[in-house]
């Protein structure tokens, strides 16, 4: 998410100096690649590059590449093949992978351009969305590039002559945001074949930090450097001051009875309790327990934890297999952390690990590849989602229609 405000912020200062640009995404990857689909890099006309489509082995030839598509004002789909050591292009690296990358050049009178589409995604209120972006691997049809936005009960589409078209991209789009995933379907225009990119866009993940000692200065830094929405709570106005947190996005002076008063917590919500006061972190941990958030750190020792639930229980707390699996604590994965910098390190790579449902082992255990996949190549729901089957299925539908509608509709 940072990625994708940093790509905007730039978008916005090439519109006010009137400078062309280029938008380069990957759409499609056969096989191994080091940025998976959605991966994007804002490209300006001055070379200046903004995100990454790889580990640095491309960007050079996609600079080269969105300058032209700049000077062409068309889309055009550009493919590089890692697999081979001979080819100028990713020699030696080992990736093993095919990489489709879309080129879009940037019109800032086209209100509905990608960059403005992928601005309606991650603008305004917390919720999920999904980008759709359709692509030919045939190379002599157009490219239509980044067509329509679904978010909440917005939705907006730039082929505005395909109403059949548009109902067949929401449809799909809403199953991205109900399966919180991203995959790759088939359809035909004018008997052309395209790919269309169903791209999940979830909110940025929202930190609360319950207490304001030093130890939270290190963890607000680096969850900060990953662009996560943070917030500091704390009841000791000595401690919660703007010259400790600066970067903080939120400083809330709370007592523990109403520490979570005027803060929105959801399922991308992470809050770690590390106040140090026993029992501050036991009424807003009772509180979290009422709401939707999808992670709770509790900075201590593990009997810390138990005798604070065993208490919630029997004040009568119903406490679900659901509520205790939301709990973490002793909090952080096992890095042998022991400086506050070192701990801060452990619960975020925890936090991270969990909301993309990831085993946090070491890869060089893992079987197969970093990414799990669906069968077309997309990502895989997370464990237990009773999704996968449908998102399976659809993904693998062929969508026939006969539109008689010309491409820059």
């Amino acid at each position: 998410m940072k990625e994708l405000h940093a790509i905007i912020d730039n978008y916005e200062l090439a519109r006010q100096a009137g400078e062309a640009l280029a938008l380069a995404t990957v759409v499609h990857v056969e096989g191994s690649s080091y940025r998976m689909p959605g991966a994007r890099m804002l490209v300006q006309q001055n070379g200046r590059m903004t995100g990454a489509i790889s580990g640095g082995c491309l960007e050079g030839d996609a600079l080269r590449k969105a300058l032209f598509a700049i000077g062409q004002k068309s889309n055009m789909l550009v493919t590089y093949d890692t697999s081979d050591d001979d080819v100028t292009l990713g020699v030696q690296l080992g990736c093993n992978g095919i990489v489709h990358i879309l080129f879009e050049p940037i019109d800032f009178t086209n209100p509905r351009n990608p960059v403005e589409l992928l601005k309606a995604c991650v603008d305004g209120e917390r919720q999920p969305a999904a980008l759709v972006t359709l692509f030919s691997l045939q190379r002599a049809v157009p490219q239509m590039g980044t067509v329509f936005f679904n978010k909440g009960a917005q939705s907006q589409v730039y082929l505005t002559k395909a109403e059949l078209l548009k109902n067949h991209l929401e449809e799909h789009a809403k199953l991205a945001i109900e399966s919180q995933q991203s995959f790759t379907g088939s359809l035909r225009i004018n008997d052309v074949h395209y790919q269309a990119f169903y791209e999940f866009i979830s909110p940025p993940i929202s930190l609360c930090i319950v207490g304001a000692g030093n130890d939270a200065l290190p963890l607000l830094a680096i969850a900060k450097s990953l662009g996560w929405q943070v917030t500091v709570i704390d009841g000791r106005e000595s401690h919660l001051t703007k010259e400790r947190f600066p970067s903080a996005d939120r400083l809330l002076l709370r007592q523990a009875a109403d520490a979570l008063s005027q803060t929105t917590i959801d399922p991308q919500t992470a809050v770690v309790l590390m106040t140090h006061n026993y029992q501050y972190d036991k009424m807003v941990l009772a509180e979290l327990l009422k709401t939707k958030v999808g992670y709770v750190g509790c900075l201590g020792p593990k009997k810390k934890l138990v005798r604070m639930l065993d208490e919630l229980h029997e004040a009568g707390n119903h406490l679900t297999a659901q509520d205790i699996a939301r709990i973490y604590g002793p909090v952080g994965l096992n890095i042998g952390a022991e400086a506050p910098e070192e701990v801060a390190l452990a619960i975020v790579a925890e936090i991270l690990a969990v909301f993309r449902s990831a085993n946090a082992g070491f890869l060089k255990d893992q079987a197969g590849g970093v990414h799990k996949r669906f069968k077309d190549g997309s990502l895989l729901p997370k464990a237990g989602e009773s999704v996968l089957e449908k998102s399976d299925q659809i993904a693998a539908t062929n969508f026939t229609c006969s539109l008689n509608m010309p491409t820059d509709a």
